[in-house]
């Protein structure tokens, strides 16, 4: 992820929409720049329009037309980016698409081409070049152009298209907006709502994992690679990267880049990337920070598609890094090509037709079913090493470095439609946008699971990656990945023990765990790592004895997995099994292992060892593929019992997760957001501002959210008359946050039921706070007090947090984070993930509490968040909840200008 410098012009441009700017995937996963137009861009406009053929041309401009005018030529150029918008694509410097929209005048306005006051409507068209047809670029002018729309206050489209125009009618029917036709004399006329539905975002989703996923694809399935810095010194980069290619039998050509060699490593080299005479898809640069400018001049010449940059010296070297890696990665991406890097490993790619190692680890894993992304280039080397040793196959790894182009979020996108990766690890330092990643691994872990850690849990970000993530704290973090069914691990250990289980065996279809050994102590140890992690034992251990044969072993286990009909009360009931075995003395241990892989080759449950001590997937244990590697089935084995329990309590939950009901991001009843953004306005108007009371009241009316009734007052007769309006029971508190929420509750008076009791509560108040000034509110129904807040997050915008009041819950730090949007599921998870949450369900015989109400709340709460990004801190405090329902007593609101939130937009990278 990096920012590009604005258009040259932009900034004499009064009111230029500089967030409009934007580099985006076109569908054959090439890079494209989208960016309002300029009047500079005049003579690139005129050339655009003269590249078309007459065949576009007509079909665009219902004529021939064959140049533009000067007239047409300032009115194309010169908008307002308000009533008159376009956009362009752009190919380095050339236009390649173009899509505008001009305002209708309103009704009964005069006409003009630039619409009326109180119009809410506009004409929209776009044109391609003939060579970039079918790239998906019209659809992506529509979106960027509505969205621009709904930005300027505009809710409809109309098109004029000539029924011909397949192309263009295509590009409108798949947007997924409801879309009404009239024909008339050969011409269509088409209008819709710019407002998003259901639909075109997923329309947009589906669009945007395609090219994405393609553009990855181009990366990791290259015809041809170019090593550019190939060294015949063997101590150098570039000599390790052309060795790794060559060793791992590449598919494809392989061309060494030296100006001062005619050869490396026996293979001829060239000059300049340029003197290659055949096509270069993949360019690996080991060169200095400081002669990159000449390489992406060559390499932008050639046409190649995309970059490894291993070269260090930029982001991770400071400030002047940092600079010269953005103006390379915009350079690169403003001709259509990916980088990864700068400072990366590699990638690799095991697929038997590619063959592909272009990174500096000289010996990767096997083949296998499962994808890496690490984001450390240091740490890259380390990782493929335990791989390979623990026996984990591989199918593609990719090594980000600074990350300035290529991320995680696009590694997610091409897993998730790739058929030859079954399992995601990820080794992460920070996130780019959050956001699309909780959106992308919430999606992907549906059928895939991801693994990742994440480091820096208790330290800063390594300046390295600072310029390419956000800030992110812990509570963030863990929110996201529980949210997103992403089993998260604090070490590469723990990655890589349960990464072994996901390769090789199937999810557990519950918690009970069967336990075989050739030693009771050794099975108690099992059965209490198993209860530690949230297991289940299904039937005590079973200890074959340590004189008993590998027939015995396997009769055991195989009764235990329930493949044997032997009677016994455990049989059948275990959803997966642990097995921990340690031969005797001079007993050799192979035919153990082997008995142990055979008799649960038919295993429909996941089995795990703890066998000789050993670590990873040992030759006895594993069911060989075609290349001798492991493959499905094979046994995975731990070094401890408590390594084992482990690794099966991740994979259970992540189980448990995934059988849940897919959330449904519904909209609650009764919302009225038109005039919830109208108050905001007025309130707030972009500046950081406290809610009154009132105000606070009003605005979450809006959601459907009543606050119960109260009045601020001053002075004893007018709380008297305040009760005597309200009607008793009521409450007395104090005014000030640091008296009405202390946990000796000393600034609150409840249950106060005559005019006597309200004075003397007012009298005690304002004895302690020296202010006649006091809340009275009617009494709500007893019970348990909750908080929900919005919280102001730097990476997501906000997060929700709830929790139960109290001083050992504030002490304790009980409290649990939801990601906004939150679904029905979501919400039902957040009440209850709390510790002190039982207390919600009738805790010791106490009645439940109405936790549908709770989420419907929460649900409500989610909506104000997500829908008025201008909320930056909400709380509820105290929530009353109980079998009578929830009941919001005291609410505290900010308003504040809104977080970036690129992920809300059209398709950008």
């Amino acid at each position: 992820m990096t920012e590009v410098d604005p258009a040259p012009g932009a900034e004499a441009q009064p009111g230029y929409p500089r967030h409009w700017e934007a580099d985006v995937v076109a569908s054959d996963g090439g890079i494209v720049h989208l960016r309002p137009i300029l009047p500079s861009d005049a003579d690139a406009l005129v050339r655009f329009h003269a590249s078309l053929s007459e065949r576009t041309r007509y079909l665009r401009f219902f004529g021939h037309y064959p140049r533009i005018s000067p007239r047409d030529l300032e009115r194309f150029t010169r908008v307002d980016h308000h009533t008159r918008v376009a956009f362009i694509c752009l190919l380095g410097d050339e236009i390649i698409a173009v899509g505008r929209y001009e305002g209708l005048p309103g009704e009964g306005g005069p006409g003009g081409t630039s619409g009326t006051e109180g119009s809410d409507s506009a004409e929209v068209a776009f044109v391609v070049r003939d060579s970039h047809q079918g790239r998906g670029l019209g659809s992506i002018l529509l979106e960027h152009l509505a969205a621009a729309a709904r930005e300027n206050g505009l809710r409809r489209f109309e098109a004029e298209v000539l029924i011909e125009n397949h192309q263009m009618v295509r590009v409108f029917r798949d947007a997924g907006y409801q879309v009404s036709r009239k024909f008339d004399e050969g011409v269509l006329h088409l209008e819709f709502d710019v407002d998003p539905t259901e639909r075109s975002l997923a329309v947009r989703d589906s669009r945007e994992q395609r090219a994405e996923a393609r553009s990855v694809h181009n990366l990791l399935h290259p015809t041809s690679v170019a090593v550019i810095g190939a060294s015949t010194d063997p101590a150098k980069i570039g000599h390790a990267a052309l060795s790794n290619l060559l060793r791992a039998n590449f598919s494809g050509p392989v061309y060494p880049v030296n100006p001062e060699a005619r050869s490396v490593r026996g293979v001829r080299a060239y000059g300049s990337v340029t003197d290659i005479p055949d096509a270069v898809d993949l360019a690996v640069v080991a060169v200095p920070a400081a002669g990159i400018d000449t390489v992406m001049d060559s390499c932008l010449a050639k046409g190649v598609k995309a970059l490894v940059l291993m070269s260090a010296g930029f982001a991770d070297a400071g400030e002047g890094g940092l600079v010269a890696e953005r103006r390379l990665v915009a350079e690169a991406r403003a001709h259509g090509m990916r980088v990864v890097g700068p400072n990366a490993l590699g990638v690799a790619n095991t697929d038997s037709e590619v063959r592909l190692n272009a990174t500096l680890a000289p010996d990767l894993p096997g083949r296998g079913r499962v994808g890496f992304f690490s984001q450390s280039g240091a740490l890259g080397i380390a990782i493929l090493a335990a791989a390979k040793e623990r026996g984990l196959g591989l199918s593609t790894f990719v090594s980000a470095g600074n990350r300035a182009d290529l991320s995680g979020n696009d590694l997610l996108q091409y897993w998730q439609t790739d058929p030859a990766t079954d399992v995601v690890l990820l080794y992460l330092e920070t996130f780019g946008n959050p956001r699309k990643f909780a959106r992308l691994a919430r999606r992907l872990a549906r059928t895939k699971p991801i693994v990742a850690v994440k480091s820096g849990r208790h330290s800063a970000t390594v300046p390295a990656f600072a310029a390419s993530g956000v800030p992110i704290d812990e509570a963030s973090v863990q929110a996201l990945f529980e949210q997103a069914g992403v089993i998260r691990v604090e070490t590469l250990s723990q990655l890589f023990d349960t990464a072994l289980l996901l390769a090789y065996q199937p999810l557990p279809a519950g918690p009970r765990v069967a336990v075989v050994g050739n030693s009771t102590a050794l099975g108690l140890l099992v059965g209490d790592a198993l209860l530690d992690e949230g297991m289940e034992l299904a039937g005590p251990p079973v200890d074959v004895g340590a004189s008993a044969p590998p027939e015995e072993l396997a009769a055991a286990v195989a009764w235990a997995i329930g493949d044997a009909g032997a009677p016994g009360e455990a049989s059948g009931q275990a959803d997966a099994l642990v097995v921990v075995f340690v031969p005797p003395i001079a007993v050799p241990g192979a035919a153990y292992a082997r008995a142990l892989r055979e008799a649960v080759a038919r295993a429909d449950k996941p089995v795990v060892a703890v066998f000789l001590a050993a670590e990873g997937v040992p030759a006895e244990l594993a069911v060989p593929r075609e290349d001798g590697g492991p493959g499905p089935g094979s046994v995975p084995s731990y070094p401890s019992p408590e390594r084992a329990a482990a690794a099966l309590a991740r994979v259970s939950r992540y189980a448990r997760w995934r059988s849940r009901p897919v959330g449904q991001f519904v909209c609650p009843p009764g919302l009225d957001t038109e005039r919830a953004r109208e108050l905001v306005e007025r309130f707030g108007g972009g500046q950081r501002t406290e809610l009154s009371d009132e105000q606070a009241v009003d605005l979450l009316a809006c959601f459907g959210i009543t606050v119960v009734d109260f009045r601020r007052v001053c002075g004893a007769d007018a709380a008297v008359a305040a009760a005597e309006e309200l009607g008793y029971p009521v409450v007395l508190k104090a005014v000030g946050d640091r008296w009405r929420h202390r946990t000796d509750l000393v600034g609150v008076h409840l249950d106060v039921g005559t005019s006597g009791g309200v004075r003397r509560a007012h009298a005690d108040i304002a004895r302690l706070t020296g202010s006649g000034e006091v809340y009275v509110q009617r009494m709500a129904p007893k019970g348990v007090s909750c908080v929900l807040e919005v919280v102001d997050d730097p990476s997501f915008g906000s997060l929700l947090s709830f929790g139960l009041s109290g001083m050992a819950t504030e002490l304790l730090g009980d409290r649990a984070f939801r990601v906004v949007p939150v679904s029905d599921q979501d919400a039902a998870a957040l009440v209850r993930a709390p510790r002190a949450a039982p207390l919600l369900a009738g805790y010791r015989g106490t009645e439940p509490v109405r936790l549908d109400a709770l989420e419907d709340l929460v649900l409500r709460v989610g909506r104000i968040a997500e829908d008025l990004p201008e909320v930056r801190s909400l709380a509820l405090d105290p929530v009353l909840a109980s079998a009578e329902g929830v009941f919001v007593t005291g609410a505290r609101i900010v308003l504040g200008p809104p977080p970036t939130r690129q992920e809300s937009g059209p398709r950008r990278i």
